[in-house]
């Protein structure tokens, strides 16, 4: 085993010479650290990089493998250019610009991190269940905090759970106590990467520190008033755990604007077209009409109002996020080609005035 399949290399790209690979273990702002599964480096964008990027997803996020020019001597690198990606969770970029975010590259597994206490949000994890299949990652739920609830309790959440995570496993565990530890290392397996995912204070960052062994990510109490966490994770980073696997942490999201995740849809929310296609109408509305399977699965208790208006809900979302992405699409190419335009006439000129 070489030193880049131990950091998950296990792609066939022909057109590479394999002593320029890295990959991206750490992003802050405009600084990246790159490791080649030997030696680290920080890392900069080549300028003939910037200069072709157009859009956010050409950067490198965590868990790119990018092409890279080494200086040994000084442990830096000069990042060429980022190699296709086999699965990237993106979301819409905090703000009101429309651009989308690369949480991380080139996982194999989600790890959707949620505590057994009050700010469980069912609606935000099926946000996230979607974005993950859209990434083309396995989701996997995990529930901390499982020491601060009775036997009882655990068992009611993830009855709720289990009715929005359909067919998907769900852990609980404590960082406390180790109890499901060992469930978790069933999905997290040498020379694979999975990816934490979650919002602040649900105990992703002491989770890291749990599975390594050692501090190294900071932690903070949450508030008891409301069980919402402080950010203590300022930026996205890949750690190599002791069984071989890595490990993506990331920043707490509070809110999960969706990006893109209309494919995703049948196998996020499989229950909800299940009924929909035995409807007796191919165009019903799920209102009046007879022979509806949803409004007769709602009232008999097999499919709940909530996760009905949730489905609807995200539907209208991602057209209008489609809608939005494509008159920017719009904008942009009007723009280029005024750019262009411009750039003849002026050639233009030069050479009358010659």
């Amino acid at each position: 085993m070489n030193n880049l399949e131990q950091i998950g290399w296990n792609q066939t790209i022909q057109d590479i010479e394999k002593e320029t690979l890295a990959r991206v273990i750490t992003v802050q702002k405009n600084s990246y650290q790159v490791t080649d599964g030997t030696l680290d480096y920080m890392a900069h964008l080549s300028g003939k990089f910037m200069n072709q990027a157009i859009n956010p997803l050409d950067f490198p996020a965590v868990g790119d493998w990018v092409e890279v020019l080494k200086l040994p001597d000084e442990r830096k690198a000069v990042i060429n250019r980022v190699l296709p990606r086999a699965s990237q969770f993106v979301r819409q970029a905090a703000g009101t610009k429309t651009e989308p975010q690369i949480v991380a590259a080139n996982i194999d597994t989600v790890f959707i991190v949620n505590s057994l206490n009050h700010d469980l949000n069912l609606r935000r994890m099926e946000r996230y269940i979607l974005s993950t299949y859209e990434s083309g990652a396995s989701p996997v739920i995990v529930l901390t905090k499982k020491d601060e609830c009775s036997p009882d309790e655990v068992e009611e959440v993830i009855s709720h759970v289990e009715g929005i995570a359909v067919g998907l496993p769900i852990i609980p565990l404590s960082n406390v106590t180790k109890e499901g530890i060992d469930l978790l290392m069933e999905h997290l397996l040498p020379m694979r990467t999975a990816a934490l995912l979650g919002s602040s204070g649900v105990g992703k960052s002491t989770l890291v520190n749990t599975l390594l062994g050692k501090e190294v990510q900071d932690t903070k109490d949450i508030r008891s008033t409301d069980s919402k966490g402080r950010h203590t994770t300022t930026h996205r980073e890949m750690f190599r755990l002791p069984n071989g696997a890595l490990l993506i942490d990331t920043p707490g999201m509070r809110e999960l604007q969706l990006w893109e995740g209309e494919s995703a849809m049948e196998s996020a929310f499989q229950d909800v077209e299940a009924f929909e296609e035995a409807c007796k109408f191919n165009d019903c509305q799920h209102d009046t009409e007879p022979g509806c399977q949803v409004r007769e699965a709602i009232e008999n208790g097999e499919l709940s109002e909530e996760r009905f208006q949730s489905y609807l809900k995200l539907q209208r979302e991602l057209a209008y996020e489609k809608r939005r992405q494509d008159q920017k699409a719009q904008l942009e190419e009007k723009s280029k080609w005024k750019k262009v335009s411009k750039n003849q006439r002026d050639s233009y000129n030069f050479r009358k005035m010659r």
